[in-house]
């Protein structure tokens, strides 16, 4: 059986035990993590710089449409404007009142015996109502009948276009002067009615009747 000696034991042991030595090691480990520590720090500057770029490019761009978006805003803000004035205006058209309408449906409830000689009308707060006197002269046998046939020609008719209508006489008196209709003497009656309705239309519209065919009495 062969004899081996080993001149270099201690030395041998020497190195194995600084290999071991737990502050090498520590060391060691310390270093690992540094390295990994300043790889995570380059890494995220990397990123930072790169956003930084991207940030900057995004900002020139802006530079460039920032003054037609401002422009864009601008002109948004006018026409918003434009538009609200419009609405306005329209608002005030259709509310407005007109009096061609109320007219020509007086016209229609004027027959030949009754003759309108004044209409003063006056349009109420906010366009909502409206107030019209009307002073005029009914002839006839019954002149006073004539002139209640009129203001009740004319409640139909303003009831078909108007709501909360209201016809009534305001004076009604027999005149001393006759006219003559169709070769008879005709009384007189001069009346005055107060005509008050709301512009907004009626829900229910009636249909027209005819007006009956009557004589225009004469002026006095």
């Amino acid at each position: 059986m062969a004899l081996h000696l080993n001149l270099l034991h201690e030395e041998i042991s020497q190195q194995r035990q600084r290999q071991r030595d737990p502050l090498k090691i520590g060391m060691m480990v310390l270093g690992a993590i540094g390295t990994l520590m300043i790889l995570y720090y380059m890494w995220n500057a990397y990123k930072t710089l790169e956003i930084r770029n991207r940030f900057s490019a995004i900002q020139h761009d802006w530079s460039k449409v920032e003054p037609k978006v401002t422009s864009a805003q601008k002109r948004s803000a006018e026409l918003n404007g434009i538009i609200s004035t419009i609405k306005v205006l329209d608002g005030m058209i259709d509310s407005r009142f007109y009096w061609a309408p109320f007219l020509e449906k007086l016209s229609r409830c004027v027959a030949l015996n009754a003759q309108v000689t004044s209409v003063d009308g006056t349009v109420l707060e906010d366009n909502k109502g409206v107030s019209v006197m009307i002073e005029g002269l009914a002839a006839g046998r019954e002149p006073r009948a004539a002139a209640e046939e009129l203001r009740q020609l004319l409640l139909e008719q303003l009831g078909q276009s108007y709501r909360e209508v209201k016809v009534e006489f305001k004076t009604l008196e027999d005149l001393d002067t006759l006219v003559k209709i169709g070769g008879d003497n005709m009384a007189m009656a001069r009346f005055g009615l107060s005509v008050t309705f709301t512009t907004a239309p009626s829900t229910a519209k009636a249909a027209p009747a005819p007006a009956p065919e009557r004589v225009r009495a004469p002026k006095p």
